[in-house]
């Protein structure tokens, strides 16, 4: 099983923004030793929470930290942006560092309305137009000098020119990013821990309609520790933090202590879910294990990555390292 990392680089209380980012680029030289597959950062606007509002910014700097792992982005909100600076920036980072660089779009705008209409290059009271599915089209063809001939952007140039292209990834949460997906022959990563009910029927769906072909990853919050009680400690942080979400709250993600201390109440919506197949899984490397194959196994998930709200930086190295061993990862020399 290929194992790889999504970062939202995570902001705990008592640490800085830019400790985070530092953080984030120490755990991807950490996942490049340990021999993961990728290792993706995200984008998230206007939440305190989360420190990486620029994720090709981050690739630019652990691509040049780490030497075998694949870095991208997980993903590009590409609803706020120029398909053709799109394709500037990541066939740069492509030239850069050949054969490592993932391209993961997402549509989610990742901010509220307000974030969002300040990222829009053309502002109007009107809503905005839902021009995602246009737009991946076009930073397609942008990517690959697809465009046929009359198309008013066939004689388009787009540099650096003569460069090998990044693995693009269409990221979701729904059975309609899916059909998308498979529908325009990409590779799918699936936001489990983001909406985990339609998790079977949607590997299932993009199975059927890329004929079995298709590249899909599950997504998947990980939380290990030595022990199951140290495993409980460190998951509070996410019980916490998405209760906090709920209510719309995006302070820096809380200390495992005052993580409990809020969950005192007994109001914890995590507490209550019942899916198939869990949103988070928490406990000591052998549970971890066999709770994340029996998943990929279910939903015939070619790859997980795992994400962690860990507040404490170093309980989030060490619950990576030992997801590494449960899985006998490869381990490369510094």
């Amino acid at each position: 099983m290929r194992l790889s990392i999504l970062d939202q680089s995570p902001v705990g209380d008592g640490y800085s923004p830019a400790q985070a980012l530092h953080n984030t680029v120490e755990l991807a030289e950490l996942a490049d030793q340990l021999g993961y597959t990728r290792f993706w950062v995200a984008e998230h606007h206007a939440m305190h929470s989360h420190g990486s509002s620029a994720p090709e910014v981050v690739v630019a700097t652990i691509a040049a930290r780490t030497s075998r792992i694949r870095v991208g982005s997980g993903g590009v909100l590409l609803g706020h942006y120029s398909p053709f600076k799109v394709a500037e920036v990541f066939r740069t980072l492509e030239a850069l560092h050949p054969g490592r660089i993932d391209l993961g779009i997402g549509r989610s705008p990742g901010s509220s309305p307000l974030e969002s209409y300040a990222l829009r290059s053309v502002r109007s009271l009107a809503p905005a137009p839902d021009e995602f599915d246009d737009k991946l089209v076009e930073l397609l063809a942008f990517l690959t000098d697809g465009f046929p001939p009359g198309h008013p952007f066939h004689d388009a140039v787009v540099t650096p020119a003569g460069t090998g292209v990044p693995e693009v990834w269409l990221l979701g949460s729904s059975p309609r990013s899916a059909v998308a997906a498979a529908q325009l022959g990409l590779p799918y990563a699936y936001a489990h821990f983001i909406n985990p009910a339609p998790t079977r029927d949607v590997f299932a769906g993009y199975r059927a309609r890329s004929g079995g072909a298709g590249k899909a990853i599950l997504g998947i919050g990980v939380y290990c520790a030595p022990t199951d009680a140290e495993a409980e400690r460190i998951y509070a942080t996410q019980r916490a933090f998405r209760r906090r979400l709920g209510h719309n709250d995006v302070r820096p993600v809380p200390s495992p202590e005052q993580a409990l201390l809020e969950l005192s109440d007994g109001d914890d919506p995590l507490g209550a879910e019942r899916f198939e197949f869990p949103r988070y899984i928490h406990g000591t490397p052998d549970r971890v294990r066999d709770g994340i194959l029996a998943i990929a196994e279910a939903t015939g998930a070619d790859e997980v990555i795992a994400l962690a709200t860990i507040h404490d930086h170093r309980d989030r190295l060490r619950s990576y390292e030992l997801l590494a061993e449960a899985f006998a990862l490869s381990p490369v020399p510094a």
